[in-house]
């Protein structure tokens, strides 16, 4: 007798559970009054010195933060160093987090109302795939990445709420071309806004910060 080949159609999503796990999360975070701040970007463009100078700008509100990383805790203790309360993640070599394991973290932080950053593993492609309970995702561009990153990395400008674009005191020692990055950014994502910073001067974490108390006080 002929051996019969038969195709099965697998139906569900491999991303299903943790999709289920994320919603679950953000319910839980939306009626504590926690608002979450998913935030990614590249290695090396400043994720933790952004929030940084977010933090010391969030007047009146609680800050949380969840440090991903794959090795070391470096973050983790400078945050804890300013007052603030950070849990560690490690994914010893998970290239993004997930919300499983966001939402043991959540449980170990043992939060109140205030906003949560969630800083993910440095990388512009797996960390855009994955909701991890957030309620925004924040992009943490920079100059000296180069202006192509939109074109190269378009699922993580899709994707984003707001796109910080970090050290704009470099321009004019770069090739940046902003008019460049912008049409790319705006083919992928017409509405985000894009503020231009410098952790080394401070500029634009003032508008920064008062979008993100906007959107948690809304």
């Amino acid at each position: 007798m002929a051996e019969e080949n038969r195709e099965i159609e697998i139906m569900q999503s491999v991303y299903d559970k943790n999709e289920q796990v994320a919603d679950q999360i953000n319910a839980e975070l939306t009626e504590r009054g926690i608002f979450a701040v998913n935030v990614m970007g590249a290695p090396g463009v400043g994720k933790t010195s952004s929030l940084i100078q977010i933090i010391k700008r969030l007047e009146g509100i609680t800050p949380y933060v969840i440090e991903g990383d794959i090795e070391a805790d470096f973050d983790t203790i400078t945050l804890q160093s300013m007052g603030v309360k950070a849990i560690q993640i490690n994914t010893g070599g998970a290239c993004h987090l997930d919300s499983p394991m966001i939402g043991q973290a959540v449980k170990d932080l043992n939060i109140e109302k205030g906003v949560l950053f969630i800083e993910n593993i440095g990388n512009l492609v797996c960390p855009a795939e994955f909701m991890i309970g957030e309620h925004v995702k924040m992009l943490v561009s920079t100059v000296t990445e180069g202006s192509d990153k939109p074109y190269k990395y378009p699922l993580a400008f899709e994707k984003a709420d707001i796109i910080v674009l970090n050290k704009c005191d470099l321009i004019p020692y770069t090739d940046f071309d902003e008019e460049f990055y912008m049409k790319g950014v705006r083919a992928l994502n017409p509405t985000a806004p894009v503020i231009k910073v410098s952790c080394t001067t401070g500029e634009g974490f003032d508008e920064v910060s008062k979008w993100i108390k906007e959107k948690a006080n809304a």
